[in-house]
């Protein structure tokens, strides 16, 4: 089984830093604009730039996960092409990801302020404040370089994301995880989702926030192999 993971808003590829490194058959994605490109204007131009990557790889036998944006780009994935998904993982996210109007506009200044791009950055920084000092470092300084107008343009795309009413046509099996200290995700989304989807499991980490892979990876990563095991 390949595992194609899909970062979250204004995030990369390093948020999976340790799922890459514990899973062989891992790979994570760079979606357009993180940073090279342009960011897509909706979670379906997502999903069909993920069909073409994945059509383009050759991939076959396709576990989806996705954080947050990235679960709201595989859900819609597993609805587009239900027969090219084995299963899916979804962490931090849920059926609907509404954004308050303020978390925007600070994005929105920050594409222009510099006083408010720094505001901006310290507040990515204490996103990542549980993250281990090396791997935030990185974190960080990839957040810099894809900027704030990407992650408006992810939020945005949030926001007008809602599988609330189609949740139940899903056919995958699916791990659900979610930190239980997780307050833009909280675990109520994750509950919802456990619920909903046919054939689910839900996976509450103590401790973990909306950063749960990249705080507690080993316990997200033991949540994850016993998935795959089970679809083996």
């Amino acid at each position: 089984m390949k595992l194609v993971l899909v970062h979250g808003s204004g995030g990369s590829s390093l948020s999976y830093y340790y799922q890459t490194r514990r899973f062989p058959d891992a790979v994570a994605v760079d979606l357009p604009g993180h940073p090279v490109g342009a960011p897509c204007a909706s979670v379906q131009q997502y999903v069909e730039w993920l069909h073409g990557y994945m059509r383009g790889k050759g991939y076959r036998d396709v576990v989806l996960g996705g954080h947050s944006l990235g679960g709201a780009i595989v859900l819609t994935y597993a609805l587009a092409y239900p027969e090219e998904v084995r299963g899916l993982v979804l962490i931090s996210t849920g059926a609907r990801l509404r954004v308050h109007p303020d978390v925007l506009a600070e994005c929105q200044a920050a594409e222009t302020d510099k006083a408010a791009r720094e505001r901006w950055l310290q507040m990515r920084a204490a996103n990542y404040a549980k993250v281990a000092p090396d791997v935030r470092e990185m974190l960080l300084k990839k957040t810099d370089e894809i900027g704030p107008a990407v992650m408006r343009a992810d939020l945005l795309c949030c926001d007008r994301f809602d599988i609330m009413q189609r949740i139940s046509e899903m056919r995958a099996p699916a791990l659900v995880c979610q930190g239980d200290a997780d307050v833009m995700t909280p675990v109520k989304y994750g509950r919802f989702l456990a619920e909903k989807l046919p054939a689910a499991t839900l996976e509450v980490v103590p401790g973990g926030t909306h950063q749960v892979m990249l705080e507690k990876p080993d316990a997200v990563n033991a949540a994850i192999e016993r998935f795959l095991a089970g679809l083996r």
